[in-house]
């Protein structure tokens, strides 16, 4: 203390404060001229001390130095408080950040739980489209093992994020998804003859058979085009939120991922640059325990994902995604104070991947027949729900058996229908990327062209030349 209180009664000559003065020299902070004047980069550093130390560098007298000039430091962000002791902050919380949650998992409310409630007509809704995106994602794996179309992923298991986020936003909201959120779609009325479409490349498909099956997207219904490499959709979706700031529109974008995700660097600058802009977005993180074969113990060391939001200051909540009563509060809850606050908010689903990762994957190579079972059983978000709907006296056996029956008619009519479709004309290959077609691509027409000329054989006999 002693020593403490020389170096602060005489500073200049102290090497205590030319390592101070060295700090305040620093471009980081600004710079002190050799004419006694001090200047500041940022305004907020202008710190106490820094000043003290401008005004009496030529001063030879001893006096006593208010010690709390030096409990604080002015920093861009805020005021940072000094501290004595050597303290590294630790690892992991004290206690694991709690998950929101509405109904048990027998389908009950929990005891003094707040939530947003919920009508016959959009609880039923609901139900109808989980049943309706489960039918559709059986039927169409199975067309895929039938060599019908060439790629296909379920949303098994992750059918209330689905849904329940979709019941929840609204038709202006801009949904930037992953590759898991078809519901999204079918909520707002993208039909089960759109979605054969798209997976089997006709015609009438909205991306004029250019992308890979499950890439759906609809202008229309503010549904931007999937993208398959991972995380690209995040950073874009912290821009196109900023759009609907700068036009103050009453809408917000929500960008989903997966929990593989959040170790891409684009997560990264996407929650980064939101978080600095302010910009109205909901990144939605379907933590489903795998990326791929890779279970999230091998992918990160932090208290799941939740935590993340509070390093790039943003609110974040975590949610059972396997509740669809918790996970239509919570983002209703967010969607508002993301529109209010124009501020983005992070929240984690944790779910499970019932299914496969994709046609491409065999998941019980990397996890057992069991723990999936149980997930697909115990945990279901369709039977949970289904149990609340059904004790409210909204929904009945004989109801569900007719929905299933009528959906799995229409789903095989659609793939009846697009499986007989002509595909896209070969002149769309080389369209609506640029007004003029370059010679460059012209040439590459032309000699294809050619080429199918000398073997018509080896061309698809659906496609028009």
């Amino acid at each position: 203390m002693n020593l403490l209180r020389n170096i602060l009664k005489n500073p200049i000559k102290s090497g205590f404060c030319r390592a101070l003065i060295s700090i305040h020299n620093s471009p980081l902070v600004g710079k002190i001229h050799a004419s006694h004047s001090c200047v500041s980069r940022f305004e907020s550093t202008k710190a106490k001390q820094h000043a003290y130390l401008c005004n009496h560098e030529e001063e030879e007298e001893e006096e006593d130095y208010d010690l709390n000039n030096f409990q604080g430091l002015d920093f861009p962000g805020g005021r940072v408080t000094f501290t004595t002791e050597m303290k590294f902050i630790s690892e992991y919380p004290e206690k694991r950040i709690p998950c929101y949650r509405v109904l048990d998992d027998d389908g009950y409310p929990i005891a003094n739980s707040m939530y947003e409630q919920v009508n016959k007509e959009t609880a039923v809704k609901i139900y109808e489209n989980m049943v309706t995106l489960q039918v559709l994602d059986t039927i169409f794996y199975e067309a895929q093992r039938q060599g019908r179309i060439t790629f296909y992923l379920t949303s098994t298991g992750e059918e209330a994020i689905n849904i329940a986020t979709a019941a929840a936003l609204t038709p202006d909201d801009v949904v930037l998804p992953q590759y898991r959120e078809p519901g999204i779609l079918l909520w707002r009325g993208f039909t089960l003859q759109e979605f054969a479409n798209q997976c089997f490349g006709t015609k009438d498909d909205h991306g004029k058979g250019r992308q890979m099956p499950i890439h759906y997207g609809s202008k229309k219904l503010n549904y931007v085009t999937v993208s398959s490499p991972i995380a690209t959709q995040l950073p874009q979706a912290a821009g196109v939120a900023y759009s609907l700031k700068m036009d103050n529109k009453k809408a917000c974008v929500v960008a989903f991922t997966g929990d593989g995700a959040t170790s891409e660097g684009d997560f990264h600058a996407g929650l980064n640059f939101a978080a600095v802009m302010e910009a109205p977005v909901m990144f939605i993180c379907r933590n489903n325990g795998w990326a791929i074969s890779t279970p999230i113990s091998e992918q990160f060391r932090s208290d799941g994902v939740v935590i993340k939001g509070q390093a790039y200051g943003i609110r974040s909540i975590r949610v059972d995604g396997n509740d669809a009563l918790a996970v239509y509060s919570a983002i209703r809850a967010a969607r508002e104070m993301v529109i209010r606050e124009q501020r983005p908010i992070l929240v984690e689903a944790l779910t499970y991947r019932v299914g496969h990762h994709s046609t491409s994957d065999d998941s019980t190579k990397y996890r057992t027949p069991q723990e999936i079972d149980h997930w697909r059983t115990a945990r279901s978000p369709m039977g949970r729900f289904r149990k609340w709907v059904q004790r409210n006296g909204w929904w009945t056996d004989r109801e569900e058996d007719e929905l299933r029956g009528r959906i799995r008619k229409q789903v095989l009519s659609a793939i009846q229908v697009a499986d007989k479709m002509e595909k896209p004309s070969l002149t769309e290959l080389f369209s609506d990327v640029y007004h003029e077609i370059p010679s460059n691509l012209s040439e590459q027409e032309i000699s294809l062209r050619e080429t199918i000329k000398r073997h018509p054989q080896e061309f698809p006999v659906d496609v028009p030349v």
